[in-house]
């Protein structure tokens, strides 16, 4: 079983990223967020989880331990597989997620694509008792308001996206810049989403 992988980043996008590690290029599926973390480093070291199935061997990424234990957790819930965990955890940082699940926010789960209430239901009942969240991390996200954040966030999802991808981006992006213009904003989240 491989534990983790750690090399040169011979390619990174949204949905994966290439690691060259001693002349061999492992693919990786990763999240939008740990695409976010990676993106612009030389090198990356992975996390990885192993799916192998009759008809293929799939790789799936991680910058954190942490991150891969709680994708081990929603794959192991029925109904939800690799690629819509996967969809979850780029929607949701890890705190997010482990907090909405501690919670009961259903409809945070909901807004994920591809995830219905039954699922998002699966979801909190079987992993509620599984997460431990303590109670100062319930307000540990400060939340960004500003005229430009909200502009720039109604522009893409007038352009189609979701809400919690959109606001993941457009947080960090504000986090970093607090005086971006709504115009640059939207630009470099374009490229993140």
């Amino acid at each position: 079983m491989i534990d983790y992988i750690e090399g040169r980043i011979a390619e990174a996008t949204p949905t994966y990223a290439v690691i060259d590690c001693h002349g061999v290029g492992y693919e990786i599926n990763i999240s939008l967020i740990d695409y976010t973390a990676i993106q612009g480093q030389d090198t990356a070291k992975l996390f990885i989880h192993e799916s192998i199935r009759e008809d293929a061997h799939i790789l799936f990424g991680f910058t954190t331990k942490h991150a891969r234990e709680l994708f081990r957790l929603l794959i192991g819930v029925s109904g939800v597989g690799p690629g819509t965990a996967r969809l979850i955890m780029s929607s949701l940082s890890v705190h997010d997620l482990e907090n909405v699940i501690s919670t009961g926010q259903e409809s945070m789960l909901k807004a994920v694509k591809g995830i219905g209430g039954k699922t998002a239901q699966r979801i909190i009942v079987d992993l509620r008792d599984k997460i431990k969240v303590s109670d100062s991390a319930l307000f540990t996200q400060v939340p960004i308001s500003s005229r430009a954040y909200e502009e720039a966030l109604q522009a893409l999802l007038m352009l189609g996206f979701t809400k919690p991808l959109s606001e993941k981006a457009l947080k960090k992006l504000f986090s970093d810049s607090p005086a971006i213009t709504v115009e640059d904003a939207v630009k470099r989240a374009l490229k993140m989403l």
